[in-house]
């Protein structure tokens, strides 16, 4: 809930300010992570919706501006006391898609690099759900990177041995690279014969959840809504 309608919340806040200062991360402005004027601006943006795998995406936001940067501080710099705001419209979309789902629907979490996922040390939607008031029922499992050699384009350097493009990453990809480099790469378990919301921070190109719907498909379930909390604009 904001700030604003807790005059003795906004009091503590400023007091606190004395003793540890800060200033928010939008603006600027001192004493506060994340000021008033920031809140409203954040709670003024509209909700994102987009087709992904021939699944509805829910997204909490665009993934552009203040909400970038909150997601930054968030995963980067484990700055916990941002998650509110966030937190509040994500778990509202997951408890609605839930809600419009048949009793026993799975929510699965899908998975973070794990290169992420150790240099952080938390899961950054794990919290964000918890927070939002829901509870996470399970997560996909991550198997092994498909070959260098197996992504499209990638023929690796004269002699066989493979790895010309081993070392680049996502972003430096073609679309047709990336779906390649993606395919393959996620498990579902126990999803035979059920109903799935699928969840993750921030949907670019597609190509993760694509991954993670055609996982859960390939098991048995079947995908009634994805939800992130934010989505980059096609």
């Amino acid at each position: 809930m904001p700030t604003d309608d807790r005059p003795w919340q906004d009091a503590l806040l400023a007091l606190l300010g004395l003793v540890l200062p800060v200033r928010c991360v939008g603006c600027g402005r001192a004493d506060r992570a994340l000021c008033r004027a920031c809140r409203a601006d954040l709670a003024a943006r509209p909700r994102r919706v987009r087709l992904v795998a021939g699944v509805r995406l829910d997204a909490a936001f665009e993934y552009e501006g203040l909400v970038r940067t909150l997601l930054l501080e968030l995963k980067l710099r484990a700055r916990v006391d941002l998650t509110r705001p966030l937190a509040a419209r994500f778990g509202d979309l997951v408890r609605a898609a839930l809600a419009e789902a048949p009793p026993g629907t799975v929510l699965l979490r899908v998975p973070p690099s794990r290169r992420g996922a150790a240099r952080r040390g938390f899961d950054p939607v794990v919290l964000l759900l918890a927070r939002g008031g829901v509870r996470r029922s399970g997560v996909l499992r991550r198997v092994r990177a498909r070959p260098a050699a197996a992504v499209a384009g990638d023929t690796g350097p004269p002699g066989g041995r493979g790895g010309g493009r081993r070392d680049v990453g996502q972003k430096e990809r073609s679309a047709v690279e990336r779906v390649a480099a993606t395919v393959g790469t996620l498990r579902a378990t126990g999803v035979d014969g059920r109903i799935v919301v699928l969840v993750d921070d921030v949907v670019t190109t597609g190509v993760t959840m694509a991954e993670a719907v055609r996982a859960v498909r390939s098991a048995g379930g079947r995908v009634v809504r994805c939800v992130s909390v934010a989505s980059v604009e096609d």
